[in-house]
This record gives structure tokens, C-alpha cells and sequence, in this order.
């Protein structure tokens, strides 16, 4: 599951700068963002994480909750940061919303990338070190990757919709006053 150990750092510099140049390209331009559809992706991998839990139920210990749990608070952490990470404008006349990546966010999802590429290596050299089932673990990684996503996008839909709202607010006409 984990890939085989023991790698050369040079058989990561191809993946890692594809992967760097995909991160650039996909982040540093704005992008239109769609509050009424930012529920759709993490709905969406909370639907696959749930039946992949079901089709194949990691072993229920203390250890591999806790390692479930951890998963999701450090998925919700990461996920909250990235958002914080992320640009929003809006246009000032049509209210458009669109997004981007600062470059510190695209040096924080590099970050997280090879952090992925290092733990994965130490535990496929080293599995009896962490006495944990290597099940266990893959499954606190996908729960992570789900709770990123949602912390992310929730984070980015109530930046944006406080921003809608106020940019709104600014410009519609208060409604008039009963004087009595």
C-alpha cells in the first residue's frame, strides 16, 4: 500500500517537479469560485470513504481509532490552513467570486507532499517500528485526505459568503426607516 522503500532521492525528482509544476499551473491563476457547489467534492469523498470503511473495515482497536481520529483532526487542521492560504476577490459591480493560491498555500501543499512521500518510505522500511496495521494507517491517511477537503472548502465557503454578503450589503439600499 505504502510503495516500496528505500528509494533514491533521485527517482523523486521527476514525480516531485511534475508535481510541482502542476501545483503552479493549477494555483497561481484565479479560478471562478462557486460557493453553492463547494459541498459536491467532499460529499463526494465522504461517499467513497464510507463504502471503501464498509467494503473492508480496518481492525477495531484503541490504536486504530486513535489513528482514525488523528487522521481527521490533522486532515481538518491542514485543510483549515490551506484554506487561510487561499485568496478570494470579488468583483466589485458583478459580486463574481474567484480564488487563488498564495504562494506561501502552493509551498504548503509542496510541503505536504513530501512529508506524504517521507512517511511513507519510513514505514515501508521500517512497519514493526509504530506496532500499528498497516490497514489501520491507510485508512487514517484516506480519512485525512477526506477531512482536508471538507475543512478546506468549508473554511473558503464561509470566507466567501461573509465576503458576498458584506460586498452586497455595501451596495443595495438600506431599507427606509419608520420614524415614530
Amino acid at each position: 500500500m505504502f510503495g516500496q522503500s528505500g528509494g533514491s532521492p533521485i527517482s523523486y525528482l521527476l514525480p516531485m517537479g511534475v508535481a510541482l509544476v502542476i501545483i503552479v499551473a493549477r494555483n497561481s491563476r484565479p479560478r471562478r469560485l462557486r460557493i453553492e457547489r463547494l459541498w459536491l467534492v467532499p460529499a463526494i469523498y465522504l461517499v467513497l470513504l464510507v463504502s471503501a470503511l464498509v467494503a473492508a473495515p480496518p481492525p477495531v482497536t484503541p490504536i486504530s481509532i486513535g489513528l482514525l481520529v488523528l487522521g481527521f483532526v490533522l486532515g481538518a487542521v491542514i485543510g483549515w490552513q490551506r484554506a487561510r492560504f487561499t485568496r478570494i476577490d470579488i468583483h466589485p459591480e458583478t459580486h463574481d467570486l474567484t480564488s487563488r493560491a498564495s504562494p506561501i498555500g502552493i509551498v504548503f501543499i509542496f510541503a505536504i507532499l513530501l512529508l506524504r512521500f517521507g512517511a511513507r518510505d519510513f514505514v515501508a522500511a521500517h512497519p514493526d517500528l509504530l506496532h500499528v496495521p498497516v490497514v489501520a494507517l491507510g485508512e487514517a491517511l484516506l480519512v485525512m485526505v477526506v477531512a482536508t477537503l471538507a475543512a478546506q472548502r468549508l473554511e473558503i465557503w464561509r470566507r466567501a459568503t461573509r465576503m458576498l454578503a458584506e460586498a452586497r450589503g455595501a451596495i443595495e439600499p438600506a431599507p427606509p426607516r419608520l420614524v415614530s
